[in-house]
């Protein structure tokens, strides 16, 4: 499985080695300082997207996957008062 890592912190870089360690390829790693490539381009490279930012760019970056037809699971909190938006 082709996987776009949305937050590419310490549970970034976690879920990286499992990924790996599991036959997966990692084809986007978004952070902070790379945020604008998280794009229709970019992603189209990956089956799904595994985001774990945290609450300051989760709702963004959610919001863009499905604007983009990604799936996408998210792991970060602190966002949920956005949730219904989704």
């Amino acid at each position: 499985m082709h996987i776009a890592l949305l937050g590419y912190g310490k549970m970034g870089r976690i879920i990286e080695t499992v990924a790996q360690s599991r036959g997966h390829q990692i084809v986007l790693r978004i952070d902070l300082e790379n945020a604008a490539d998280l794009n229709m381009e970019n992603i189209r490279k990956a089956d799904v997207a595994i985001e774990f930012s945290g609450p300051h760019g989760a709702f963004g970056n959610l919001q863009k996957c499905m604007d983009f037809g990604m799936p996408v699971v998210s792991g970060s909190t602190g966002w949920l008062d956005q949730y219904p938006a989704i």
